[in-house]
Protein backbone atom coordinates (compact mmCIF):
# COMPACT_ATOMS: atom_id res chain seq x y z
CA UNK A 1 0.00 0.00 0.00
CA UNK A 2 1.29 3.47 -0.89
CA UNK A 3 2.32 5.73 1.98
CA UNK A 4 1.59 8.86 -0.08
CA UNK A 5 -0.99 11.12 1.54
CA UNK A 6 -3.94 12.42 -0.46
CA UNK A 7 -5.18 15.89 0.50
CA UNK A 8 -8.21 17.76 -0.85
CA UNK A 9 -7.88 21.56 -1.09
CA UNK A 10 -10.83 23.79 -1.95
CA UNK A 11 -9.98 27.19 -3.40
CA UNK A 12 -6.78 25.68 -4.74
CA UNK A 13 -6.20 27.90 -7.77
CA UNK A 14 -4.87 31.06 -6.12
CA UNK A 15 -3.69 32.71 -2.94
CA UNK A 16 -3.26 30.62 0.18
CA UNK A 17 -4.86 27.61 -1.47
CA UNK A 18 -2.37 27.57 -4.33
CA UNK A 19 0.54 28.08 -1.93
CA UNK A 20 -0.65 25.14 0.16
CA UNK A 21 -0.96 22.94 -2.92
CA UNK A 22 2.63 23.76 -3.88
CA UNK A 23 3.97 23.17 -0.38
CA UNK A 24 2.19 19.85 0.05
CA UNK A 25 3.28 18.59 -3.36
CA UNK A 26 6.87 19.50 -2.58
CA UNK A 27 6.48 17.31 0.48
CA UNK A 28 5.33 14.37 -1.62
CA UNK A 29 1.57 14.57 -1.10
CA UNK A 30 -1.02 13.93 -3.76
CA UNK A 31 -3.30 16.97 -3.89
CA UNK A 32 -6.79 17.12 -5.36
CA UNK A 33 -7.68 20.76 -5.93
CA UNK A 34 -11.23 22.05 -6.20
CA UNK A 35 -11.87 25.46 -7.73
CA UNK A 36 -13.71 27.32 -10.46
CA UNK A 37 -10.67 26.94 -12.76
CA UNK A 38 -7.16 25.50 -12.90
CA UNK A 39 -7.90 22.57 -10.62
CA UNK A 40 -8.28 18.79 -10.74
CA UNK A 41 -11.97 19.25 -9.96
CA UNK A 42 -13.85 22.19 -11.47
CA UNK A 43 -16.88 23.02 -9.35
CA UNK A 44 -18.78 25.96 -7.88
CA UNK A 45 -19.22 25.36 -4.16
CA UNK A 46 -21.78 28.15 -3.83
CA UNK A 47 -24.49 25.82 -5.12
CA UNK A 48 -25.75 22.44 -3.96
CA UNK A 49 -25.28 21.05 -7.47
CA UNK A 50 -21.69 22.29 -7.58
CA UNK A 51 -20.93 20.73 -4.22
CA UNK A 52 -22.29 17.39 -5.42
CA UNK A 53 -20.15 17.62 -8.55
CA UNK A 54 -17.08 18.25 -6.40
CA UNK A 55 -17.76 15.45 -3.95
CA UNK A 56 -18.61 12.92 -6.65
CA UNK A 57 -15.39 13.73 -8.50
CA UNK A 58 -13.26 13.37 -5.37
CA UNK A 59 -14.92 10.06 -4.51
CA UNK A 60 -14.09 8.79 -7.98
CA UNK A 61 -10.48 9.98 -7.86
CA UNK A 62 -9.77 8.84 -4.31
CA UNK A 63 -12.14 5.98 -3.62
CA UNK A 64 -9.61 4.38 -1.31
CA UNK A 65 -9.72 7.32 1.08
CA UNK A 66 -8.09 10.67 1.74
CA UNK A 67 -5.85 11.93 4.51
CA UNK A 68 -6.87 15.56 4.73
CA UNK A 69 -9.18 18.39 3.67
CA UNK A 70 -8.50 22.13 3.73
CA UNK A 71 -11.33 24.56 2.96
CA UNK A 72 -9.85 27.72 1.49
CA UNK A 73 -12.73 28.39 -0.93
CA UNK A 74 -14.45 31.61 0.03
CA UNK A 75 -15.30 35.13 -1.06
CA UNK A 76 -14.72 38.50 0.60
CA UNK A 77 -17.39 40.94 1.69
CA UNK A 78 -16.87 43.32 -1.21
CA UNK A 79 -19.19 46.25 -1.78
CA UNK A 80 -22.16 45.32 -3.97
CA UNK A 81 -21.94 41.55 -3.57
CA UNK A 82 -25.10 39.82 -2.34
CA UNK A 83 -24.66 38.64 1.23
CA UNK A 84 -26.28 35.38 0.16
CA UNK A 85 -23.25 34.59 -2.01
CA UNK A 86 -21.03 34.69 1.07
CA UNK A 87 -23.45 32.53 3.05
CA UNK A 88 -23.57 29.83 0.39
CA UNK A 89 -19.86 29.81 -0.38
CA UNK A 90 -18.16 30.56 2.93
CA UNK A 91 -20.43 28.57 5.22
CA UNK A 92 -22.47 25.99 3.33
CA UNK A 93 -19.78 25.41 0.70
CA UNK A 94 -17.39 24.59 3.54
CA UNK A 95 -19.64 22.51 5.77
CA UNK A 96 -21.19 20.41 3.00
CA UNK A 97 -17.76 19.47 1.65
CA UNK A 98 -16.54 18.52 5.12
CA UNK A 99 -19.64 16.46 5.81
CA UNK A 100 -19.65 14.83 2.39
CA UNK A 101 -15.96 13.89 2.34
CA UNK A 102 -15.71 12.90 6.01
CA UNK A 103 -16.28 9.20 5.17
CA UNK A 104 -13.26 9.31 2.83
CA UNK A 105 -11.20 10.78 5.68
CA UNK A 106 -12.38 8.00 7.96
CA UNK A 107 -11.32 5.48 5.33
CA UNK A 108 -7.87 7.09 5.21
CA UNK A 109 -7.52 7.73 8.96
CA UNK A 110 -5.56 9.00 10.70
CA UNK A 111 -6.60 12.14 8.84
CA UNK A 112 -7.01 15.85 9.44
CA UNK A 113 -9.34 18.61 8.30
CA UNK A 114 -8.50 22.31 8.46
CA UNK A 115 -11.31 24.85 8.30
CA UNK A 116 -10.23 28.29 7.11
CA UNK A 117 -11.88 31.05 9.14
CA UNK A 118 -10.60 34.63 9.56
CA UNK A 119 -9.41 36.98 12.27
CA UNK A 120 -12.27 39.28 11.24
CA UNK A 121 -14.29 37.07 13.57
CA UNK A 122 -12.75 38.82 16.57
CA UNK A 123 -11.49 42.19 15.33
CA UNK A 124 -14.52 43.44 13.37
CA UNK A 125 -17.31 44.93 15.51
CA UNK A 126 -21.01 44.46 14.91
CA UNK A 127 -21.08 40.86 13.71
CA UNK A 128 -24.76 39.79 13.59
CA UNK A 129 -25.44 36.85 15.91
CA UNK A 130 -28.66 36.06 14.07
CA UNK A 131 -26.79 35.26 10.84
CA UNK A 132 -24.30 33.06 12.67
CA UNK A 133 -27.14 31.13 14.29
CA UNK A 134 -29.08 30.88 11.03
CA UNK A 135 -26.09 29.23 9.39
CA UNK A 136 -25.58 26.86 12.31
CA UNK A 137 -29.28 25.94 12.17
CA UNK A 138 -28.46 24.48 8.73
CA UNK A 139 -31.17 26.45 6.93
CA UNK A 140 -29.48 27.73 3.79
CA UNK A 141 -32.59 29.41 2.40
CA UNK A 142 -33.19 31.42 5.58
CA UNK A 143 -29.51 32.22 6.03
CA UNK A 144 -29.22 33.44 2.43
CA UNK A 145 -32.22 35.75 2.87
CA UNK A 146 -30.74 37.15 6.06
CA UNK A 147 -27.36 37.56 4.38
CA UNK A 148 -28.92 39.67 1.65
CA UNK A 149 -30.73 41.80 4.23
CA UNK A 150 -27.61 42.42 6.30
CA UNK A 151 -25.15 42.81 3.42
CA UNK A 152 -21.67 41.53 2.57
CA UNK A 153 -19.64 43.59 5.05
CA UNK A 154 -21.04 41.75 8.07
CA UNK A 155 -21.88 38.52 6.24
CA UNK A 156 -18.15 37.84 5.85
CA UNK A 157 -17.18 37.70 9.55
CA UNK A 158 -20.52 36.10 10.43
CA UNK A 159 -19.98 33.20 8.03
CA UNK A 160 -16.37 32.83 9.13
CA UNK A 161 -17.49 32.74 12.77
CA UNK A 162 -20.13 30.16 11.94
CA UNK A 163 -17.67 27.78 10.29
CA UNK A 164 -15.32 28.07 13.27
CA UNK A 165 -18.12 27.29 15.72
CA UNK A 166 -19.32 24.44 13.52
CA UNK A 167 -15.84 22.95 13.59
CA UNK A 168 -15.51 23.26 17.37
CA UNK A 169 -18.94 21.70 17.89
CA UNK A 170 -18.11 18.74 15.68
CA UNK A 171 -14.40 18.19 16.32
CA UNK A 172 -14.87 16.12 19.46
CA UNK A 173 -17.68 13.94 18.14
CA UNK A 174 -17.29 10.21 17.49
CA UNK A 175 -17.65 10.88 13.76
CA UNK A 176 -14.56 13.11 13.80
CA UNK A 177 -12.11 12.70 16.70
CA UNK A 178 -13.55 9.29 17.49
CA UNK A 179 -12.95 8.19 13.91
CA UNK A 180 -9.32 9.31 13.79
CA UNK A 181 -9.95 12.66 12.08
CA UNK A 182 -8.54 15.84 13.61
CA UNK A 183 -10.72 18.87 12.90
CA UNK A 184 -9.16 22.28 13.56
CA UNK A 185 -9.49 25.89 12.43
CA UNK A 186 -6.98 28.43 11.18
CA UNK A 187 -7.92 32.12 11.29
CA UNK A 188 -5.64 34.07 8.94
CA UNK A 189 -5.14 37.80 9.20
CA UNK A 190 -3.80 40.07 6.48
CA UNK A 191 -2.26 37.87 3.77
CA UNK A 192 -1.00 39.14 0.40
CA UNK A 193 -3.45 37.39 -1.92
CA UNK A 194 -5.68 38.38 -4.85
CA UNK A 195 -8.55 38.59 -2.33
CA UNK A 196 -6.61 41.12 -0.26
CA UNK A 197 -5.96 43.21 -3.36
CA UNK A 198 -9.65 43.10 -4.23
CA UNK A 199 -10.38 44.44 -0.75
CA UNK A 200 -7.82 47.22 -1.23
CA UNK A 201 -9.54 48.15 -4.49
CA UNK A 202 -12.99 48.18 -2.86
CA UNK A 203 -14.67 51.58 -2.56
CA UNK A 204 -15.42 51.08 1.15
CA UNK A 205 -12.97 48.47 2.42
CA UNK A 206 -9.92 49.90 0.67
CA UNK A 207 -9.09 52.61 3.19
CA UNK A 208 -9.26 50.17 6.10
CA UNK A 209 -7.29 47.16 4.88
CA UNK A 210 -3.74 48.41 5.30
CA UNK A 211 -4.66 50.15 8.55
CA UNK A 212 -5.06 46.80 10.31
CA UNK A 213 -2.24 46.58 12.89
CA UNK A 214 0.10 43.60 12.52
CA UNK A 215 2.64 43.58 15.39
CA UNK A 216 5.13 41.26 13.66
CA UNK A 217 4.88 43.22 10.41
CA UNK A 218 2.88 42.23 7.40
CA UNK A 219 1.09 41.31 5.29
CA UNK A 220 2.01 37.64 5.47
CA UNK A 221 2.92 35.74 2.33
CA UNK A 222 0.57 32.95 1.22
CA UNK A 223 3.36 30.46 1.88
CA UNK A 224 3.59 31.52 5.52
CA UNK A 225 -0.03 30.52 5.97
CA UNK A 226 0.52 27.37 3.92
CA UNK A 227 3.22 26.35 6.40
CA UNK A 228 0.72 26.63 9.26
CA UNK A 229 -1.80 24.52 7.37
CA UNK A 230 0.86 21.94 6.51
CA UNK A 231 1.57 21.57 10.23
CA UNK A 232 -2.12 21.17 11.09
CA UNK A 233 -2.34 18.36 8.53
CA UNK A 234 0.73 16.61 9.92
CA UNK A 235 1.00 13.79 12.47
CA UNK A 236 2.77 16.25 14.77
CA UNK A 237 -0.55 18.11 15.18
CA UNK A 238 -2.41 14.97 16.22
CA UNK A 239 -3.18 16.27 19.73
CA UNK A 240 -4.87 19.41 18.40
CA UNK A 241 -8.63 18.95 18.30
CA UNK A 242 -11.15 21.75 17.90
CA UNK A 243 -8.46 24.42 18.18
CA UNK A 244 -8.75 27.83 16.51
CA UNK A 245 -5.27 29.00 15.57
CA UNK A 246 -4.94 32.72 14.82
CA UNK A 247 -2.23 33.12 12.19
CA UNK A 248 -2.48 36.88 11.97
CA UNK A 249 0.83 38.31 13.10
CA UNK A 250 -0.55 39.26 16.51
CA UNK A 251 -3.53 41.37 15.43
CA UNK A 252 -6.05 39.48 17.55
CA UNK A 253 -3.75 39.46 20.58
CA UNK A 254 -3.11 43.19 20.24
CA UNK A 255 -6.75 44.19 19.97
CA UNK A 256 -8.23 41.64 22.41
CA UNK A 257 -5.41 40.58 24.74
CA UNK A 258 -7.60 39.40 27.64
CA UNK A 259 -10.30 37.57 25.69
CA UNK A 260 -8.47 34.24 25.49
CA UNK A 261 -8.58 32.14 27.54
CA UNK A 262 -12.06 32.72 28.94
CA UNK A 263 -12.10 31.02 32.37
CA UNK A 264 -15.08 29.42 34.07
CA UNK A 265 -15.45 31.86 36.94
CA UNK A 266 -17.13 30.40 40.03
Amino acid sequence: MSSQRTIVITGSASGMGAATVQRLRRGGARVIGIDLRDAEVIADLSSSDGREVAMSAVREIAEGGIHGIVTFAGIAGLTGLPGSDLVSTNYFGTVRILEGLRPLCERGAPAAAVVVSSNSTTIQPGIPAELIQSCLADDEVAARALGDTLGPLVAYPATKTAVAWWARRHATKPSWAGSGINLNVVAPGVVETPMLQACRDDSFLGEHIDAVPVPVGGPASPDQLAAVVEFLLSPEARFLCGSVLFADGGTDALLRPDDVPVPWVL
